[in-house]
């Protein structure tokens, strides 16, 4: 299989070499519960590449119904110890996205770091996934990561993180199956990403 395996991000969480985690709640997150964005109505809100379960915290202390999964059971661990440590209920499970399946169909996904941790060569199921996941009207709530590099001009494709240029996302989201809204898309706070919210159709 193409790009990191098991393994690689059992250690990174093992060892604590987590950069993609800054220690402060998603900013995106926080201002879309704020104005009402989403809210208890989208429930249940499927977190997938859920990580050491911050978002997860974030949507549970705010009493909304939230399902975590990621590959890594370091990360699942972790999840489940914040999540008890603040007394909070959240259901998270260890399972490959490319494979997984919730028990019915959710509202909402919050897409921050799992497309850009996954080779393109997955994109393609991935984004079946992500349309089967939700009901119809459901949204995905994405954040694509931009961090273009000097050596894709060479056809190299490095990650992860790995680059979402916008055409590629627009191809594997395709107007067919997702409702885009129209840009510009806003950056997130630290120039990265592109905040964009789907509407599966």
């Amino acid at each position: 299989m193409p790009g990191p395996d098991i393994d690689f991000w059992q250690d990174h969480y093992l060892t604590q070499r987590t950069p993609w985690d800054d220690g402060e709640d998603d900013r995106e997150l926080l201002a879309w519960l704020a104005d009402g964005t989403l809210s208890a109505s989208d429930a249940p809100v499927l977190v997938p590449g859920c990580g050491s379960g911050r978002d997860l915290a974030v949507l549970a202390a705010r009493g909304i119904e939230v399902i975590g999964i990621d590959y890594a059971p370091a990360a699942v661990a972790l999840s489940r110890e914040k999540l008890a440590s603040a007394s909070l209920q959240a259901r998270v499970e260890q399972a490959d996205v490319l494979s997984w399946s919730p028990p019915s169909r959710v509202g909402a996904v919050m897409e921050r770091t799992c497309l850009c941790a996954l080779h393109p060569d997955h994109w393609v199921r991935y984004a079946q996934q992500l349309h089967a996941w939700l009901r119809p009207g459901g949204r995905l709530f994405a954040q694509f990561e931009q961090v273009p590099r000097p050596e894709s001009a060479e056809g190299w494709v490095q990650g992860p993180p790995y680059h979402c240029d916008i055409n590629a996302m627009r191809a594997l989201f395709t107007s067919e199956r997702w409702s885009w809204p129209k840009p510009p898309y806003p950056r997130g706070a630290s120039g990265d990403h592109l905040s964009v919210v789907l509407t599966a159709i």
